[in-house]
């Protein structure tokens, strides 16, 4: 067998097994995109590796694009959008601060966890509601 042929079929296999561990749709698309290249080599000798590298920058390319156009769009919205997104989750919650907002930071406690947060001068045990998020500081106003 050849070294290129092999080299695809092992890059194909590598890419499917990456889309197994970590799955997300997108090494799938790409393994596809070996898999052609694979047997594009394997049925015509000669190519350059330069060539079947370009081939499969391209076939990756028109996958990636059949996906996001065809199948993307025919997934069903979820249910819970905010589901893995714990900030987002929490947004409109009223909750008491657990330490004063002074000079625009506080801190409170949801459930077992201590957020820290952002807002107006407020005292402790004072209802906040929470309005949004900056990465893992939550945004309140009073309540």
């Amino acid at each position: 067998m050849r070294w290129d042929v092999f080299a695809w079929a092992a890059i194909a296999l590598l890419l499917f097994a990456a889309e197994a561990m970590a799955p997300g749709a997108f090494m799938l698309w790409l393994g596809f995109a070996a898999v052609v290249v694979f047997a594009i080599v394997l049925l015509f000798s000669g190519i350059p590796v330069l060539a079947q590298a370009a081939i499969f920058v391209v076939l990756s390319f028109v996958s990636i694009q059949v996906y996001r156009r065809w199948f993307r769009k025919r997934e069903k919205p979820s249910d819970q959008p905010a589901l893995n997104r714990r900030t987002a989750a929490l947004v409109g919650r009223v909750v008491p601060l657990e330490r004063a907002i002074v000079d625009g930071y506080g801190r409170v406690q949801i459930a077992d966890a201590f957020w820290e947060v952002t807002g107006p001068q407020l005292p402790a045990g004072a209802q906040v509601r929470v309005t949004g998020a900056d990465g893992m500081t939550l945004r309140v106003e009073a309540a």
